[in-house]
């Protein structure tokens, strides 16, 4: 078996709550609790969990945007959570990072295609000529053709994202984590906007998808991992999986009713009567 590209081992985070006033007492919430797992060359998997459920905080961690309280991050067998910021820069470009505002992460004053130039110039290192022309052919890839010089307000959301991914891809970057990339977007924009993520990805890429679409996550994840009050509490198979947790069952069912209230008390009691859960999959993308 190759190296996975992302090992997750013991993950924990807290954050603290100082209250809404001075004198409130400051308390320990613990959003990510114990969550390990692997993603392997050409695999996309999923996390996926209502609001609050902490996989956006898990995806954050695996990059480096937030510090685990405990636990452990591996980018392709080297350790990467306990670096410094500057020993992570030489190696940030293959490790790349969809985030969920795609308008606040563009430039108003920039083109699309001269948002794509600056990535292959700045990070890519290609000279005007290369980057111009990897720029343009990604671009055409993507389907913004027509949209080379058109700026960010001038944009659809679904053409915004398409940018966002451009910038990414434009670095062949061994892992992708894309966070809630089609939010807000109708049926047919998130279906043109996973497809362009996901069918461009460089050979032997991992990507992480953050989403609270279930079939989203069943269409294009190898593995979905659930989460709920910071644990993941299930791992379901993308294409065939059958949900077991009840939680589960609810999230991937949209006629069964409201969600249950899983109280943090009865989730851990789920887990620790079914054993620790640790996930290693070896699943490539169809």
């Amino acid at each position: 078996m190759s190296e996975a590209i992302v090992e997750v081992r013991g993950l924990y985070k807290d954050f603290i709550d100082s209250g809404p006033w001075p004198w409130s007492p400051s308390r320990s919430f613990a959003a990510v609790r114990n969550v390990s797992f692997k993603v392997q060359p050409g695999e996309v998997i999923g996390l996926v969990g209502q609001s609050g459920s902490g996989k956006t905080t898990v995806a954050r961690i695996v990059l480096g945007l937030e510090a685990a309280s405990r636990g452990s991050v591996w980018l392709e067998g080297r350790r990467w959570d306990n670096l410094s910021e500057a020993e992570r820069r030489p190696m940030r470009a293959g490790y790349q990072y969809v985030p969920q505002d795609a308008m606040a992460a563009l430039d108003p004053q920039q083109t699309a295609l001269e948002h794509v130039i600056e990535t292959n110039r700045v990070l890519g290192g290609y000279d005007r000529h290369q980057a111009r022309e990897r720029a343009e052919s990604l671009l055409v890839t993507l389907g913004l053709g027509a949209r080379l010089e058109a700026l960010p307000r001038e944009m659809s959301g679904g053409e915004q994202r398409r940018v966002t991914l451009a910038r990414v891809l434009a670095l062949s970057p061994k892992l992708v984590v894309a966070d809630e990339p089609t939010s807000g977007l109708d049926p047919e924009r998130r279906e043109e906007v996973l497809q362009a993520l996901v069918g461009n990805l460089p050979e032997d890429a991992a990507c992480i998808i953050v989403t609270h679409d279930m079939a989203e996550a069943k269409t294009w994840c190898d593995r979905i991992l659930v989460m709920l009050h910071g644990e993941v509490v299930e791992e379901i198979s993308g294409a065939d999986g059958v949900p077991q947790h009840p939680y589960s069952k609810v999230l991937f069912d949209p006629w069964a009713g409201p969600i249950p209230d899983f109280t943090r008390a009865a989730t851990q009691q789920i887990i620790s009567g079914s054993g620790s859960i640790c996930h290693d999959g070896e699943g490539s993308k169809q």
